[in-house]
């Protein structure tokens, strides 16, 4: 499941992304540990009619690392925002799995003008107080226990374990993209990851983007219920909960997501046309 057509581009203060097709942009945003080749199904669907843009977090991949006592959510908001300038894109949809959920949703609160409709694939919310001590831990013991085994540990909870027969492929190429990960911005992006689960707690209900939430039946870490109060407080928010879909369900499952994608835009498209019609604008 690579990206065999696709060629990492780099913007001059080193983002590396990739890009094809025409049409409406889209920009897909990875989660902690991989990288933009992880949507590489989302390309091969999405790109025949639409604009389709994944970049390589701070950290990740081919992009710069950072440097300071440590990152925060502002400088991937600064990323992201000078990525869509190099890209001479005013504003896309934009979809973001797990960190990339948090870095979306943050980037949207920041430049909602930039920001045409809003997808957070199994994003984090507001942990509970046992949640946070584990991710706390997690993120403070990746020095001491090394990538190998935190690695391990996270397949685990994103495929299940033991993993089962038929997610065996996706887990090795998920396994493949984390083994390339640089280990001190692996650690950096996480520890941020680990604590800003209620960094939006004040923005989200004036948050100015449509906003799908949706993530897997099974996830342990973003679970329904997080994605469910997500919804109720965008104020044009709504949550879908798929059956039986764990953490990487964009990756294991493309064509049940890719529709859900398809079948929101569609109805954000629509939705647009109803309030232009009836303002008296034209679309």
């Amino acid at each position: 499941m690579g990206t065999p057509s696709l060629h990492r581009r780099h913007t001059p203060d080193g983002t590396a992304y990739l890009r094809q097709g025409q049409g409406e942009p889209i920009v897909f945003v990875h989660g902690v540990g991989l990288n933009a080749e992880i949507w590489a199904p989302q390309f091969a669907d999405l790109a025949v009619d639409h604009d389709v843009v994944a970049f390589d977090m701070l950290n990740h991949g081919g992009s710069a690392r950072t440097s300071g006592p440590a990152d925060t959510l502002a400088l991937h908001i600064r990323q992201f925002d000078a990525l869509l300038d190099h890209l001479g894109l005013e504003s896309a949809h934009v979809v973001g799995h797990s960190m990339g959920a948090l870095v979306s949703m943050s980037f949207a609160a920041a430049h909602p003008m930039r920001v045409r409709s809003l997808v957070a694939l199994n994003a984090v919310w507001c942990r509970t107080p046992e949640q946070s001590e584990a991710v706390i831990r997690r993120a403070d013991e990746i020095a001491a226990v090394g990538l190998a085994d935190s690695f391990d540990i996270a397949i685990g909870r994103w495929f299940g374990s033991p993993v089962p027969e038929e997610l065996a492929e996706a887990e090795r190429t998920v396994r493949r993209h984390l083994s390339t990960v640089d280990a001190a911005g692996y650690g950096r992006s996480y520890a941020l990851f680990a604590r800003s689960d209620r960094a939006l707690v004040e923005t989200m209900p004036r948050l100015a983007p449509p906003a799908l939430f949706m993530t897997g039946e099974l996830d342990p870490n973003s679970t329904p219920a997080m994605s469910e109060a997500m919804a109720r407080e965008a104020p044009h928010g709504e949550a879908q909960i798929l059956p039986g879909e764990r953490h990487m369900m964009a990756f294991v499952s493309p064509q049940r997501i890719n529709e859900r994608l398809r079948d929101f835009w569609v109805r954000t498209r629509d939705a647009h046309r109803r309030q232009a019609l009836a303002s008296g604008e034209s679309c």
